[in-house]
């Protein structure tokens, strides 16, 4: 998975990388340099003595202070010699202030903050852009979507433009893409079978949304059989009755699992159906109900309406959308337009193992605002992969 995106991100960072330090060009900036502790006392004395200030009660109380110690000093050496049987005339306690001397003007400030003037290497806006292109070019070949680019480009820009270059710049772009990365595939995320055992009355209803061939069908299994190995109880709902190809499909499924599936005559009202399940999850105390619904092209205005409808009569407990990762941007535009209609809750991307690209998982989280709950990443019913964002940064590189 990936692996063709990791090779060449790797490759294009370090280019994008390389360029960038070559084209910076030097620039003249003034930094502040910290004045060191055992300056502190006479840079006040100085400056009160020179500008003929009145001294702030604060610069007095260290001054007082600093004097205190050296009386102290003075003190334990006349006992020592007092000791010795030498008389030593004891030097008086007087604590020394400074005389108030008259106040001219106000001036502003105590200290003169020191400056240093250096030289270092910054990027321009202009130049950045020329240089990102090549990297906005890898991940559009390798369907990231435009939200995506944008964010990264904007990231990378606020770190490196008109700013002083790092030492390290390689490091810098390579942990701000990794923090930009993560931002963009952390959204809160969804316990699936947390959730259903938490729900106190009636089973726990999912529908799934996709269009042909995006593997809808077979994932309603796959969730089946993952729900059977926790304890829960299921019950299969065919309401894509526009195929009856794939009432046939669901049928076969659910005599592998061994689990209830509810059907009607082939182009029957599809929300019937959904609802018949439900009341007979309803009557034996069924845990989850799967409607596995028609594969609309999300093109299709009224084909989406009939979605609707389904919804309105099951009132779903969760809206899946089913996309095939491999068909890049086409799956990014099809998440969009069923969050659209019916707003989805969350996706789950098949036939992820073969997706070298690797595009869609990286885009359709952060595009339509919702969490990618599974993988899919083989035909057999265990092959679901709980969805990681620290996986995929692994798998990518970082």
């Amino acid at each position: 998975m990936f692996g063709k995106l990791k090779e060449k991100l790797k490759k294009t960072l370090s280019v994008f990388s390389k360029k960038t330090e070559e084209e910076a060009e030097e620039k003249k900036v003034e930094v502040e340099q910290p004045i060191k502790k055992e300056e502190k006392i006479e840079e006040k004395r100085k400056e009160i003595v020179e500008k003929k200030e009145e001294p702030k009660k604060e610069v007095i109380e260290e001054i007082k202070e600093e004097k205190k110690e050296e009386v102290k000093e003075e003190i334990k050496k006349e006992k020592v010699e007092e000791k010795k049987g030498e008389v030593v005339e004891e030097k008086p306690k007087e604590e020394i202030i400074p005389k108030k001397p008259e106040i001219k003007e106000e001036k502003p400030g105590f200290f003169k903050k020191l400056k240093q003037t250096i030289t270092t290497k910054t990027i321009s806006e202009a130049k950045f852009d020329q240089l990102f292109w090549d990297l906005e070019l890898l991940l559009l070949e390798n369907n990231v979507s435009l939200e995506v680019i944008q964010k990264i480009k904007q990231d990378l820009k606020t770190e490196l433009v008109d700013k002083p270059l790092p030492r390290d710049v390689p490091k810098k772009i390579q942990e701000t893409l990794k923090q930009t990365l993560t931002e963009i595939l952390t959204l809160e995320p969804i316990n699936l079978l947390a959730r259903i055992k938490q729900k106190e009355t009636g089973p726990f209803i999912i529908a799934f949304f996709g269009i042909n061939g995006s593997g809808k069908t077979t994932t309603v299994a796959k969730l089946s059989h993952l729900f059977q190995k926790n304890g829960l109880k299921t019950v299969l709902a065919a309401s894509d009755t526009f195929r009856a190809a794939a009432i046939q499909q669901l049928e076969e499924h659910s005599k592998k699992l061994g689990t209830k599936m509810i059907k009607h005559d082939y182009g029957s009202d599809a929300a019937a159906v959904a609802f018949d399940a439900i009341k007979y999850a309803q009557k034996n105390k069924l845990d989850v109900v799967l409607i596995d619904t028609a594969g609309r092209l999300h093109s299709n205005i009224n084909l989406m309406d009939e979605l609707k409808k389904i919804v309105r009569v099951t009132n779903p407990d969760l809206k899946i959308f089913i996309g095939e990762s491999i068909t890049g941007n086409d799956c990014i535009e099809q998440a969009k337009k069923f969050q659209e209609i019916i707003d989805i809750d969350a996706a789950i991307l098949t036939k992820a193992d073969v997706d070298e690209k690797g595009g869609a998982p990286l885009s359709i989280a952060y595009t339509i605002k919702k969490p990618i709950l599974y993988l899919g990443i083989g035909q057999e019913y265990k092959d679901l992969e709980e969805f990681n964002s620290q996986t995929i940064l692994e798998r990518l590189g970082f």
